[in-house]
């Protein structure tokens, strides 16, 4: 990577090849996403924001998602490494911006685990009447951490384990989905919502129908929901043909997606009326829980069911980018060497998947002791370090492939423009949401901290830690930062020969 062109070096034996194939790599890019969670998080915001045109924002929030993999297809088929982002941009741009990029993958999931584990926990009890113990802080609290460890075992334990854990919840939460929607349509057209339920039309496709400010904050929350599909493609040194396999399964992960998103948007929206979601936006637990009961009366812990194993599903899922990312860091001595330790017996990284989950349970408990709000304003934060490492991986692609761009319109328009589009809006975006999140009364509790929002001030931290720590790992071992980016070899563009 030194020179221009030059091919790449074999990589030492490691994780375990070829350990699942498309199929599975898909799911687990699906359920890294948490469709089921990610809904009940946002359709009562978006609602407040656009209205009926709730469909229409989350079909727009899915083009720059769908460009952006693209740019994750084609550098995966130039790079199979584990660390994507990271080692991605590192060859590209260089390893300044390539460290940072892992930085900001491996810190998503540690503001974001707790959570979702937090949900997954909250969602089971209600499933099964134990509406008390939700309401008891130290058992669900417990119960959280509890699940973080098992997730982090069967992390660790081995990718085939968590691939055929995620095939059942996936399967799960789908069939609980599907049956929510068909219910749900069945009662708006019989009459028989509850609530001021409308007809759905195509117009609610339209995601400029209620103006361009409310579509910005839209498209801020649809970031977050589509996010976390290229799991599949930090599996990519354990997939089968892992040159195309793990790029194809992230870019088929946003497609269903949006047909989910948009299916039960549109069910829900028409189900319950805009009035009523926009008027409990901030209240995404009892929205989903009160429409689980009204749609599916004493059946309504399908739906809380659905929600659960979504979030259990992403609570082990948002697991592997952030520990494979230390593990590509590690191997490259841009961390400490020991985050770069493979199991012998189950040949998954160990040490940093459990430092991941370490760091990420004791996070979701400190925040907790300062306010349960504190913790949403660190989920807030996520869109800040989602759009900076997803534009930054569509510039490095096109950057990389810089010479080979006009060699023909399949070229120009996937390898290029596409994902020079992605990263414009998504830059757009992380600008927008730094002007947003700058003003307190913008954040989820309205407080100040050191004049600005909670969400900024998290990311503000989290940068200056990131860039402390990449100047300290500088200074120790020199060896990493006197890399050179270059570009992409002609022969592996035009697919002459494979990746090492």
């Amino acid at each position: 990577m030194a020179a221009d062109d030059a091919a790449p070096t074999e990589r030492p034996a490691g994780l375990k090849a070829n350990a699942i194939g498309f199929v599975d790599a898909l799911v687990i890019g699906l359920n890294s996403t948490s469709p089921a969670y990610s809904l009940a998080a946002v359709i009562g915001p978006v609602v407040a924001l656009v209205g009926i045109y709730a469909p229409g924002v989350m079909f727009a929030a899915f083009v720059p998602m769908l460009l952006i993999a693209s740019a994750f297809y084609y550098l995966n088929k130039v790079d199979q490494d584990c660390g994507t982002t990271f080692s991605w941009v590192t060859r590209a741009m260089g390893p300044w911006a390539g460290w940072l990029g892992g930085w900001a993958i491996a810190m998503t999931g540690v503001l974001v685990v707790g959570s979702l584990a937090d949900v997954a926990v909250t969602f089971a009890l209600l499933a099964v009447g134990l509406d008390s113990w939700v309401d008891n802080t130290f058992v669900r609290q417990l119960l959280t951490v509890l699940l973080i460890v098992v997730m982090t075992a069967v992390c660790v334990i081995g990718t085939e384990l968590s691939a055929k854990v995620q095939n059942v919840l996936i399967l799960a939460q789908v069939a609980c989905l599907l049956i929510f929607v068909g219910v749900a349509f069945a009662s708006v057209y019989d009459g028989t919502s509850k609530y001021d339920s409308v007809e759905p039309a195509l117009s609610w496709l339209n995601p400029f129908g209620a103006g361009g400010a409310a579509l910005t904050g839209g498209l801020l929350l649809g970031v977050f929901i589509y996010w976390g599909w290229e799991s599949a493609v930090n599996l990519t040194e354990e997939v089968k043909d892992s040159a195309t396999a793990p790029g194809k399964a992230g870019i088929w992960s946003t497609v269903i997606l949006l047909v989910t998103y948009v299916s039960v948007g549109f069910a829900v929206v028409a189900y319950a009326g805009p009035a009523f979601l926009a008027e409990n936006a901030g209240e995404e637990e009892f929205i989903f829980a009160q429409l689980a009961t009204d749609v599916l009366g004493r059946w309504d812990w399908v739906l809380l069911l659905a929600v659960s194993t979504s979030a259990i599903a992403s609570t082990q899922t948002t697991i592997i980018p952030a520990s494979r990312t230390a593990l590509s860091m590690a191997r490259r001595r841009a961390l400490p060497s020991h985050f770069g330790h493979i199991s012998p017996r189950f040949r998954t990284p160990d040490v940093s998947t459990w430092w991941v989950a370490g760091i990420a349970a004791a996070w979701y408990l400190v925040v907790n002791q300062i306010s349960s709000n504190a913790l949403f304003d660190s989920l807030t934060a996520l869109s800040l370090l989602i759009a900076f490492y997803y534009a930054l991986t569509g510039l490095a692609c096109v950057v990389y492939y810089r010479r080979h761009l006009f060699e023909s319109v399949h070229n120009f328009l996937m390898i290029g423009l596409g994902p020079l589009v992605g990263s414009g809006l998504l830059a757009w975006l992380l600008v927008r949401s730094v002007s947003d999140m700058s003003d307190p009364a913008n954040s989820y509790s309205g407080t100040s901290w050191f004049g600005l929002g909670p969400p900024l001030v998290i990311g503000i931290g989290i940068a200056v830690t990131g860039v402390v720590i990449m100047l300290v790992r500088w200074l120790r071992e020199p060896a990493f930062w006197q890399e050179r980016p270059g570009v992409a070899d002609p022969d592996l563009v035009h697919g002459r020969r494979k990746e090492s």
